[in-house]
């Protein structure tokens, strides 16, 4: 149970984050299992809830991670918490 203490401390900055509404910030949270791997060329993005993929696993890779990090900055879209996966 090793993610417990890491999900407790995640979920802890994005209550700090949500404090300062007024500053200009974005909280990405990937999916629960992140790992190297093949960039699938695409990635479903949401806000506040985890993303389950077909297979019932939250996942994502790190290629694919990245692409959605710049697709947010280079597209900036108004939610200030993302959740990504596959």
């Amino acid at each position: 149970m090793a993610w417990r203490a890491l999900a407790l401390a995640s979920s802890e900055q994005l209550r700090v984050c949500r404090q300062h509404g007024s500053a200009d910030w974005v909280y990405l949270s990937p999916s629960a299992i992140l790992e190297p791997g093949a960039r699938t060329g695409s990635y479903r993005r949401g806000t506040d809830t985890a993303l389950i993929g077909a297979d019932g696993r939250s996942r994502i890779t790190t290629e694919d991670l990245a692409v959605a990090v710049i697709d947010e900055l280079e597209l900036r879209s108004s939610d200030r918490h993302l959740t990504v996966g596959c």
